[in-house]
């Protein structure tokens, strides 16, 4: 048996032109019965490397009794010349976190996954304690278990206060050890007495894996890496969802 949290998240490919671009990570949301795709912002459109597919591809589970078996699930960014991905803004700028709404009578009628819902995201803030701990799921470099589909987790720690927006950014601090390729990977926490409505899926989900974190004035041959990254907070699939 394979646990549900694994089924939530996706591996992207990104496609530009038909040519394949970069791997990147994802996970499924519902909302009132529409589904989504969730993932970085600059996974799908990124200004600074000039970084725009015209589509991505996830793969997808078809065999409940054989994780073995998958199939590509193509998604297309534009429609008409126009973007199809929900993005948001706050009072900082822009939120690096995108969702794509999925057309679910185009998928497998066979397509086996588990997607959060607002059920799974923080009613408060004070829920959560600096130095929680928490996962991040994902594709790190490609990198997943390439026969039965699934990703690798990573662990770490809340590593800023949850309750305030780190430097007044739209995010807070993890000190998981990520890579390329993790980006938009969601970042959960165990509930330990979960209520019924949350089902096969006990887990919190806090944040959308971003960025790892530098600082510019470290000495490249002195100074070790800071090993932290942003987290964009969950809450803003509530305004990406909304209609």
């Amino acid at each position: 048996m394979i646990e549900s949290l694994l089924l939530t998240a996706a591996r992207i490919i990104t496609f530009g032109q038909r040519q394949r671009q970069t791997n990147a990570s994802g996970f499924f949301f519902t909302r009132d019965e529409r589904l989504y795709l969730v993932t970085s912002r600059h996974v799908i459109f990124d200004e600074p490397s000039r970084h725009f597919p015209d589509r991505i591809e996830i793969e997808l589970h078809t065999n409940a009794g054989n994780m073995a078996e998958s199939t590509g699930f193509s998604i297309p960014l534009y429609r008409e010349g126009r973007s199809v991905w929900h993005q948001g803004r706050d009072r900082a700028g822009k939120i690096d976190v995108a969702a794509i709404e999925i057309n679910r009578a185009a998928l497998p009628a066979s397509t086996v996954y588990r997607a959060f819902t607002p059920q799974h995201l923080l009613q408060r803030f004070d829920q959560v304690e600096v130095g929680s701990s928490l996962l991040v799921l994902g594709f790190p470099l490609g990198f997943h278990d390439t026969l039965h589909h699934v990703p690798v987790v990573r662990h770490g720690i809340v590593a800023s206060s949850f309750g305030l927006r780190f430097q007044g950014e739209g995010y807070f601090l993890t000190d998981a050890r990520t890579h390329r390729g993790s980006s938009g990977a969601p970042v959960v926490m165990r509930i330990s007495e979960p209520a019924a409505d949350f089902g096969d899926l006990p887990w919190r989900l806090l944040g959308i894996h971003s960025a790892r974190l530098d600082v510019g004035t470290r000495d490249m041959h002195l100074d070790e890496v800071l090993g932290l990254n942003c987290a964009w907070y969950a809450d803003i699939l509530l305004t990406l969802t909304q209609r």
